[in-house]
Order: structure tokens, then C-alpha cells, then sequence
């Protein structure tokens, strides 16, 4: 016997949704965190965000951060140095689930490793983060400023 859809409705499996992982890296020297500013890229070019990066099958969101940490800033990081803080579940591009990390100790002096598409990398005060930054990650340091490690953003 063969399996076969009769009913003419889909099986749920067969078209289960898929969310977009993104790992977003706070490098905390003090009370500043590390941004770049971007360029080039066709979304929020001139915005500052910090170093981040897409999960890639098979990797862990620790292990993705490390690999974009030395991809993007040429710093290594242990896997013990990285601290939980947040993470935000939002709808744009069909559904992203983001996490934030801190990491307040890395070998290796920050360097722009993309310049096609980081303009810069600028400490700023996490009180004072840059005027102009991506929304969604304004709204996530706000909760990780109140201590809140979950969010839901534009819903």
C-alpha cells in the first residue's frame, strides 16, 4: 500500500514551519559594548548593531556566535565566556527567533573583518547605546537593561 494523500489536505509534517536564527553578540569591555556600523548590505545600511550573524545547520547558537565573532571581529571566545541575556521572537522574514549573548572575556583585539559591509566598530556606553541602531535590538537591550530574557517584538 502506498502512502497517499486521499483528502486532498496536506500532512502538518510535511510543511512544518521553520524559523530564522540569528545570534547577537554584546562584547563588554566595562560599561561599553562593541558595535559596527552597517554598509553595503541593503537593510538599516548606516544603522549600528552589534556583531551577529545567522545559525548555520548543525551549530549550536553558542557555536554560531563564536564562529561569527571571529568571522565579523577577529576575537576568539571561549564557550564558557558566553552569557544567556535575551531572546526575541519576531515575525519579519517569515519568523526570527534572535538570542543575545554577553561576553565579557575574549582573546584577540577587535577588528573590522568585514569592511564591505561594517563602515566601522565603535564602543558605546550600554546606557547610551547609538541613536541610530536597528529597532528590534534597541527594544532587546532595553529588556536586557530590566533583567527580562524574553521578548516578543512586532506582533
Amino acid at each position: 500500500m502506498t502512502d497517499s494523500n486521499t483528502t486532498g489536505v496536506d500532512h502538518p509534517a510535511s510543511h512544518r514551519f521553520k524559523l530564522t536564527g540569528d545570534v547577537h553578540l554584546l562584547l563588554i569591555n566595562g560599561n561599553s559594548v562593541l558595535f559596527g556600523c552597517r554598509q553595503n548590505t541593503g537593510f538599516e545600511d548606516g544603522a549600528y548593531h552589534p556583531p551577529s550573524g545567522h545559525l548555520e545547520q548543525g551549530e549550536s547558537v553558542v557555536t554560531a556566535l563564536i564562529r561569527e565573532a571571529k568571522e565579523e571581529v577577529g576575537v576568539s571566545i571561549l564557550p564558557e565566556s558566553v552569557e544567556f541575556l535575551h531572546v526575541m521572537h519576531n515575525p519579519s522574514s517569515g519568523g526570527r527567533i534572535a538570542f543575545f549573548f554577553g561576553v565579557h572575556a575574549w582573546e584577540g583585539d577587535p577588528e573590522n573583518r568585514e569592511p564591505e559591509k561594517c563602515s566601522e566598530l565603535r564602543w558605546f556606553p550600554l546606557s547610551s547605546p547609538p541613536d541610530h541602531m536597528i529597532d528590534y535590538c534597541r527594544a532587546a537591550l532595553r529588556h536586557i537593561a530590566a533583567g527580562r530574557p524574553f521578548s516578543l517584538y512586532g506582533w
